[in-house]
């Protein structure tokens, strides 16, 4: 596949259901990577505690697409979505016996929250899966409410 401009990268990701992980396009994030215009070309950039640094300048528009394509494919993070943030055994189980009986993938992982006997699982579903699970997100993903 070829894309050659950041509108369509960003068409790309949006068919794709990436979410709003990379400043490409209209896509706005406060820390992360992205693509931005330049007065002589384009950049490859970091931006974090709202500071942009440049990484990698492009003299094309082409080149930078080719070059951030790569890069956000290359990432397996990128194309995730959160629908458990959990801390109850018993309803991270539910919530994975229905991905798996709904034969989509999914991926786990720990993280300490409110301490050291704290840990909550968080639970994605990638690409555009997040379309066929709209239930689950409401169920698990109300994390707010229950935890």
């Amino acid at each position: 596949m070829e894309l050659s401009t950041i509108g369509q990268l960003d068409e790309w990701m949006t068919a794709h259901c990436y979410p709003d992980s990379y400043a490409i396009g209209s896509r706005n994030i406060h820390e992360g990577y992205g693509l931005s215009t330049e007065e002589n070309g384009y950049a490859w950039f970091y931006t974090e505690r709202g500071k942009q640094y440049t990484i990698q300048h492009f003299e094309t528009e082409s080149q930078a697409v080719a070059f951030a394509f790569g890069k956000i494919r290359g990432d397996k993070t990128a194309n995730r979505h959160l629908i458990g943030f959990l801390n109850d055994n018993a309803l991270e189980q539910e919530l994975l016996m229905e991905l798996k009986a709904r034969e989509i993938a999914w991926w786990k992982d720990e993280i300490p929250y409110g301490g050291l006997h704290d840990k909550r699982s968080r639970i994605f579903v990638f690409g555009c899966d997040i379309r066929r699970v709209p239930d689950l997100l409401e169920k698990y993903g109300t994390w707010q409410k229950r935890n």
